[in-house]
C-alpha cells in the first residue's frame, strides 16, 4: 500500500518537532549539567582501537570558578578574542577568513568562535559538510540564547580536545603539567592555548620552537584581553 503524500508530509512534521523539541530540551538540561562525554571522545576512542591501541579518554569536570582566570583568557587570546561581545559568529573574522582563502590556495584559514567550537564539540562530530556546519550554527544560536558566556566557556574548557585522548583544562593540567586548572601558570595556560586547534599535533608537553613562538605572542595577546565572572 502507498503512502499519501499528506501522510508523509505529518510525518515529516512530527520528526522536524521532535528534532526541535529534544535539541532545545538537551541544550537547556546541558546548562546545569556537566558534560561527561562527547561525540568526539567516541570517536577518537574507536580510532585508537582501529588502530590496535587501548582507547585513552582522560577527561575531569571542573566548574569554571575551579580553574584559573589565565585559561579563559588564554583562549580567548588565542581562539575568539572578541568572544565576550558577538553573538556566537565573528562576521568580520569570516570576512578575513574568506579572503585569506581566496589568496591561499589549498590551505584553508577558518573563523570558528568559541561558541561555535562548542556547540560542535558537544552536540556534533568533525567534518565540513553542509548539514554539519547548518546544524552547527543552530546549536550555536541554540547555546548562546539559553547558556550564555559564562556557561559556553565552561563547558568548553571542559570538553574541548587538548591532546592524544586528552579533554579538557584539568586534564591536560594533570597529564601534561602535573598540575590543575586551578594552579596552572600564565605561561602553562598560554602553551595548552598555543596548540588549538590541533592538540594532537602541536604538544604542550614537549613544545617546539614553533609552539614557544605561538605562546610568547598570545601571552602578549593576553595583555589586552579581559574576563570578568
Amino acid at each position: 500500500m502507498s503512502l499519501s503524500i499528506p501522510f508523509i508530509g505529518r510525518i515529516i512534521k512530527w520528526i522536524v518537532a521532535a528534532f526541535f523539541v529534544s535539541t532545545i530540551l538537551a541544550v537547556v538540561a546541558l546548562k546545569f549539567i556537566p558534560v561527561w562525554f562527547t561525540p568526539l571522545m567516541f570517536i577518537r576512542a574507536a580510532e585508537h582501537i582501529g588502530n590496535g591501541e587501548a582507547p585513552r579518554m582522560h577527561h575531569h569536570w571542573v566548574p569554571l570558578d575551579e580553574m584559573t582566570e589565565n585559561m579563559p583568557i588564554a583562549v580567548m587570546a588565542s581562539e575568539d578574542q572578541r568572544f565576550l561581545i558577538h553573538h556566537g559568529f565573528d562576521f568580520d573574522a569570516i570576512q578575513k577568513a574568506v579572503e585569506r582563502n581566496m589568496k591561499a590556495g589549498k590551505k584553508k584559514y577558518g573563523a570558528s568562535t568559541i561558541s561555535q567550537q562548542t556547540a560542535k564539540n558537544v552536540f556534533l562530530w568533525p567534518g565540513r559538510s553542509w548539514l554539519r556546519k547548518g546544524l552547527e550554527m543552530y546549536f550555536t544560536t541554540l547555546i548562546e540564547f539559553v547558556w550564555g558566556k559564562e556557561r559556553i566557556m565552561e563547558v568548553y574548557l571542559n570538553s574541548i580536545e587538548m591532546g592524544d585522548g586528552i579533554y579538557g583544562a584539568d586534564a591536560v593540567a594533570e597529564y601534561n603539567f602535573g598540575k590543575t586548572a586551578a594552579t596552572l601558570s600564565r605561561k602553562d595556560c598560554a602553551l595548552i592555548a598555543a596548540t588549538l586547534p590541533n592538540p594532537r599535533k602541536f604538544s604542550s608537553k614537549e613544545p617546539s620552537q614553533y609552539m614557544k613562538k605561538r605562546q610568547r605572542r598570545i601571552l602578549r595577546e593576553m595583555k589586552f584581553v579581559k574576563w570578568a565572572r
